[in-house]
């Protein structure tokens, strides 16, 4: 749907005389080569990929690319070290030499694998069983690909944003990891010396409850014990939601798993209220008002054939009516296995994170909140929604917006539209409008901006409306033109 109108800020008045060809009822659509309708002023055009189209996703690459290298960068960082407490019971859990999803196997599952299968489902289940026969098999590649490239870079998006937010809360916060004094080891000789905050006492010994500085560890091991002070939120839990609850979007929106819904329930054409959600509606009785008595249509002929004659119900034709139990139904139970089985992996993954004592719940449950909210962004982001989208990805950028489209413009996907106008500003267009409607002209007038159809003064002359040919004509006040 194209952003910029094409139809005038103002109307305009035309003086032309009469014609049967010029007051034929038109439309405000045009139909395109592919079959669908497109606004008047638009230019149906085959939609190649430019090279300017394909630089603009080549920066998108780009920007995702130098956001995980600042993702990388961060978790190098020494983060801020949060004071803590010696005698703090939930940060004096054992250090887990084996994890039970480590950093190596982490990348397998939620970077890798879902590179794989979304490859998998793009390239041999893509574009499905509605491509027409005698398609051109290069047509087909190239919605392959596209629809490739949709999901790859979703995918990126996905777990880049969640990786940059995780690892620059990490650093912010410095949360201390339930395993931080098995890291630290404190120097308990000198604990004294190591108090920050209030100070109980005159004693020279730590009393219980005191917060220290980070200072107090003797680690030797830099990144094992500047990890210890990364718990919030947990970078595990982000990632995992982030690369796995994409995947199952993915998977969901390809092979059509959704939960059915029903679509409006309309009216019968004759005004019968035929319930569709009946057990049987089609069975039902039409009890469609009956004709004039001087009409002669079949439908109000009985046996004899004579006007007026009684109609029993059975000869009566009923409307064919779609029950509501049969607009929709359930996808198999083994699709919804497959959809749901990488965010079931994720769940675990990030449990995982509470039984090695790497972080809190609350560090698990954030991090695994992020991870979500990028998932579906991103899957969105490129993405038709799953119950309505059949399964395909957003189209590329057009030309003309591959970088900008400005203000004014509600979609990506179309080419400006470029109008002059002759009056100067909208200002002086309104005045000359009043004018012509003050001096009389236009009292009892219809006005139809959009299609070419007459219009009835006061004094029962017909004029013509807005039409096609308007736009090309030399005494208009405007002039309007598509860029292609």
């Amino acid at each position: 749907m194209p952003d910029d109108s094409i139809d005038p800020l103002i109307p305009r008045f035309n003086h032309r005389p009469y014609s049967f060809a010029s007051a034929a009822p038109t439309t405000t659509t045009q139909l395109a080569m592919d079959g669908s309708r497109l606004p008047l002023g638009s230019h149906a055009k085959p939609k190649k990929i430019t090279w300017v189209v394909v630089a603009s996703y080549v920066f998108d690459w780009a920007i995702l690319i130098a956001a995980g290298v600042i993702g990388y960068i961060m978790g190098e960082v020494t983060p801020n070290k949060r004071p803590f407490s010696l005698s703090d019971p939930n940060i004096a859990f054992p250090f887990a030499e084996k994890e039970t999803v480590p950093l190596t196997l982490l990348g397998l599952i939620v970077v890798i694998a879902p590179v794989v299968i979304i490859a998998i489902i793009s390239l041999v289940f893509v574009p499905g069983a509605t491509v027409p026969r005698g398609t051109p098999k290069s047509l087909i590649w190239r919605r392959k690909l596209w629809e490739l490239h949709a999901g790859w870079l979703g995918l990126a998006l996905s777990m880049v944003a969640a990786w940059v937010i995780t690892s620059g809360m990490k650093n912010l916060f410095g949360k201390p990891r339930p395993d931080l004094i098995s890291r630290c080891e404190p120097d308990l000789e000198n604990v004294r010396d190591y108090i920050i905050g209030f100070v109980g006492g005159n004693s020279s010994t730590y009393s219980p409850g005191q917060l220290v500085r980070a200072d107090i560890c003797k680690q030797q091991d830099k990144h094992k014990l500047d990890d210890g002070f990364r718990s919030y939120p947990s970078g595990h839990a982000s990632s995992s939601a982030s690369g796995l609850i994409y995947l199952s979007l993915f998977i969901a929106s390809k092979f059509a798993i959704t939960i059915p819904f029903l679509s409006l329930v309309k009216q019968q054409a004759d005004g019968s209220s035929i319930s569709a959600a009946a057990a049987f509606p089609s069975r039902m009785r039409v009890n469609a008002p009956s004709p004039a008595p001087e009409s002669y249509e079949m439908h109000t002929r009985g046996q004899s054939g004579l006007p007026g004659s009684p109609v029993k119900p059975a000869l009566q034709t009923r409307p064919t009516v779609n029950a509501l139990r049969r607009q929709a139904a359930a996808p198999p139970l083994y699709l919804l296995l497959i959809a749901v089985l990488p965010f079931f992996t994720s769940v675990f993954i990030a449990s995982s994170r509470w039984f090695d004592f790497r972080h809190h719940g609350f560090d698990i449950l954030f991090g695994y909140i992020i991870g979500t909210i990028t998932a579906f962004y991103a899957f969105y982001y490129y993405h038709l929604p799953i119950s309505r989208g059949a399964g395909w990805a957003w189209g590329p950028r057009s030309h003309d917006k591959a970088f900008w489209a400005g203000v004014g413009s509600d979609s990506y996907a179309t080419d400006h539209v470029k109008y002059q106008y002759r009056n100067g500003d909208e200002e002086e267009a309104l005045e000359a409008v009043s004018s012509y409607e003050g001096a009389g002209h236009g009292s009892g007038m219809q006005h139809h901006d959009e299609v070419g159809v007459a219009v009835t003064t006061g004094s029962g002359r017909k004029q013509t409306g807005t039409t096609l040919d308007d736009r090309e004509h030399p005494d208009t006040e405007y002039i309007g033109a598509s860029r292609i």
